[in-house]
């Protein structure tokens, strides 16, 4: 599946966050799990899915998967959970060249200082010196899990500090829309708190005020 999100569509996204779009998104499994997160502070992305799933300690998938994501993808990668440094500073080249917008991996990473110099989006479980073998592909392009989550070629990934979020794609278009709203009705209740209402009061939690 080709990358068609529109860019203003992948801006607007991003500008909403993760938490606001869980919000309004109202779908259990959309949330990956909190401990993939952002490997270095202030990463954010947005783009359809590339899903794969490689076996453990083997990186094989992530190579092949390079030649058949299309450009804006971010590739979205099952290892199971396994510790190792799937990808690094030379993937992370690769990847640039070849249009992939970020990585989400249940899995490790490493080269951090390099992947942090030169600002590409990286979500994964965890970090390690230790290499892979590339020797088997558990599947490239296929419907995976990633620690429970759903993920089809073309969903919508949105990843921050706060997280990272899977919408599937006929879920976007609304999702974005209520996000917008939960957003400008956020700015106008922290401007009514600057004025000196409660959040007691504008959340209509006044009963627990103690008199």
């Amino acid at each position: 599946m080709s990358a068609t999100f529109d860019k203003a569509a992948l801006k607007w996204a991003v500008r909403l966050g993760t938490s606001t779009l869980f919000e309004a998104a109202g779908i259990a499994t959309s949330s990956v799990e909190p401990t993939i997160r952002t490997i270095w502070s202030g990463a954010k992305v947005a783009g359809p899915a590339f899903p794969l799933e490689c076996s453990p300690g083997d990186n094989l998938a992530i190579h092949i998967a390079m030649e058949k994501a299309p450009r804006g993808s971010v590739l979205v990668i099952s290892a199971s959970g396994f510790i190792a440094g799937y990808w690094g500073e030379v993937l992370t080249v690769a990847a640039e060249a070849a249009g992939i917008v970020g990585l989400v991996i249940d899995g490790g990473v490493r080269d951090i200082a390099a992947l942090r110099a030169r600002a590409f989006p990286v979500f994964a479980r965890g970090v390690s010196m230790r290499g892979t073998i590339k020797a088997s592909v558990a599947s490239v392009g296929q419907p995976i899990s990633l620690a429970g989550t759903p993920v089809e070629a073309g969903d919508l990934v949105v990843a921050d500090d706060d997280g990272v979020l899977v919408l599937p794609r006929p879920a976007v278009a609304d999702t974005l829309v209520r996000a917008q709203a939960r957003a400008e009705k956020e700015a106008a209740m922290m401007e009514k708190l600057k004025s000196g209402q409660t959040t007691l009061d504008l959340l209509g939690l006044s009963k627990w005020h103690e008199s």
